[in-house]
């Protein structure tokens, strides 16, 4: 069941009620039924995938604490490696291995056929694949006891409200969160239902609204001018970022129902000033993920500054193709490397000149110049992030470059090409409103309340939070009133 769906909006109330009104020795089997039975609600089938998944890393985490042999421990640790990452590659990219496989065929044989194979992508894949490999990992290193109580750890890696996009959470995180007796607290109740507010409001709101857009004018790129696929692009951008953030919201407001505390995901990376900054407030737990298991394995930045761009280079290239199995997203990735990789070759020096001439890099003239820079260079990634083909990523970038005009008519143009007409540019333009109203809270204060991921507004506006809260309801319902028109979040197939 999708969090946007009537379904789960029965479903949390029902076993947040339920956990408080059993003992909290009876807590965990009441998660762990609900946990199989919210992803079985996809396909009954793909428990089995998990449930390999669970077993591998259960067994190997304990076989790992018994033996002393560290060429025991090794051989544990490569085998749930294999185990789970071939699970991973089978279902998630064995097509985009065969078609690669196929496209370099044709160029020697042009009449090789298209092989395809019918494999459902399992829902969430990516994201308690990591998350199951972090634990095992970390017993490996010693940095976390292994699990012995495999209900406690099949519920970790199962846990409903993060279980199908994040955030990816290590087990010193959640682990003790889920053995611990919680005590029915009013704050965790508010707080979790304020982020629940937000999350729903991100996602049925804006992401939801920019997408009908967005969608319109990626249908036939080719026919619309470089304004309206530029915009397009940049509606993308909000679109993709309140579907994420909107989910890692709700997920924190479930979680926090029951008195448990998730990981950030988000610290409104869309005022970042540079990339580097960009990618740390982005996806958080999945950059941190990448940084301790694969970017610091290979050398980190300890090893001089071609290695450092090499590993840099590395990471972003993996990230990408962990978001999907297309070239596009390999393209995205490399894209975002190569931007992280100059800005971390040209800091200092450019850091160095403009203290030479007397500007502050971190005034408000510069931080605003630089950010907008960001934000330009995003909506190009973003081009690479949502086109379906390296050919659709040509057209687009072509008609953003080349299609550009003047006057009313190039603008009523670009209107007719995104579906714009008075009232829903007015509603876009609320619904976008809105979003910068939750983003520019402040992050900390004295009685600081949570109302968007990574933003807090001060206690005295409690009452705007509630009439926003009140509203984000009454939307939210009559999106899902719309039947159809209720979309599923992007990163549920990741």
């Amino acid at each position: 069941m999708n969090f946007n769906s009537l379904e789960f909006l029965i479903f949390l109330p029902v076993v947040v009620t339920l956990y408080w009104l059993l003992p909290h020795r009876a807590r965990w089997v009441l998660l762990l039924c609900a946990s199989l039975f919210f992803y079985m609600s996809w396909n009954v089938w793909l428990i089995i995938l998990i449930g390999i998944t669970t077993v591998t890393a259960y067994v190997a985490s304990l076989q790992i604490t018994r033996t002393q042999s560290a060429r025991v421990k090794k051989a544990w640790l490569i085998a749930t490696l294999v185990i789970c990452f071939g699970i991973l590659i089978f279902f998630k990219y064995i097509n985009f291995i065969i078609e690669s496989v196929v496209g370099v065929i044709r160029l020697f044989d042009a009449g090789q056929e298209d092989i395809v194979l019918n494999v459902l992508l399992p829902v969430g894949i990516s994201f308690y694949t990591f998350q199951t490999l972090s634990y095992v990992i970390d017993v490996y290193r010693g940095d976390y006891p292994a699990e012995r109580h495999f209900g406690y750890f099949a519920l970790y890696v199962t846990y409903f409200p993060q279980l199908v996009a994040g955030p990816i959470e290590k087990p010193g995180t959640l682990l003790p969160q889920l053995r611990a007796e919680h005590k029915f607290n009013a704050e965790d109740v508010s707080e979790g239902c304020r982020w629940l507010l937000s999350g729903f409001f991100r996602k049925c709101v804006v992401a939801d609204f920019c997408g009908i857009f967005v969608n319109k004018v990626y249908a036939d790129p080719g026919s619309a001018n470089g304004l309206a696929v530029f915009a397009a692009s940049a509606l993308f951008l909000f679109q993709i970022y309140n579907d994420f953030a909107g989910y890692s919201e709700i997920a924190m407001g479930s979680a926090r129902l029951m008195g448990v505390k998730l990981t950030q995901n988000f610290d409104r990376p869309l005022s970042s000033a540079s990339f580097t900054e960009f990618f740390r407030r982005w996806h958080i737990t999945l950059n941190q993920w990448f940084t301790q298991y694969v970017y610091i394995p290979l050398g980190g930045s300890r090893k001089g500054k071609a290695r450092r761009v090499l590993n840099t280079m590395a990471v972003f290239a993996l990230c990408g193709l962990w978001h999907g199995a297309n070239w596009t997203f390999v393209l995205w990735g490399v894209t975002a490397g190569v931007l992280v990789s100059i800005e971390s070759l040209i800091r200092e020096p450019v850091r160095a000149a403009f203290e030479r001439s007397g500007i502050d890099l971190q005034s408000a003239g510069v931080r605003f110049i630089r950010r907008a820079v960001v934000f330009v260079l995003s909506v190009f990634c973003c081009v690479l992030f949502r086109a379906q083909s390296v050919a659709e990523i040509g057209a687009v970038y072509k008609q953003i470059f080349t299609a550009w005009g003047f006057g009313a008519e190039y603008i009523a143009s670009a209107f007719e090409s995104l579906g714009l007409d008075a009232m829903q540019f007015a509603l876009l333009a609320v619904s976008l409103a809105a979003m910068a109203f939750i983003y520019s809270f402040p992050k900390t204060g004295a009685g600081a309340l949570p109302l968007g991921n990574g933003a807090r507004a001060e206690a005295g506006s409690e009452a705007a939070v509630y009439i926003y809260g009140v509203i984000a309801v009454a939307l939210c319902w009559l999106a899902l009133l719309a039947g159809s028109d209720v979309s599923s979040f992007a990163y549920f197939q990741f």
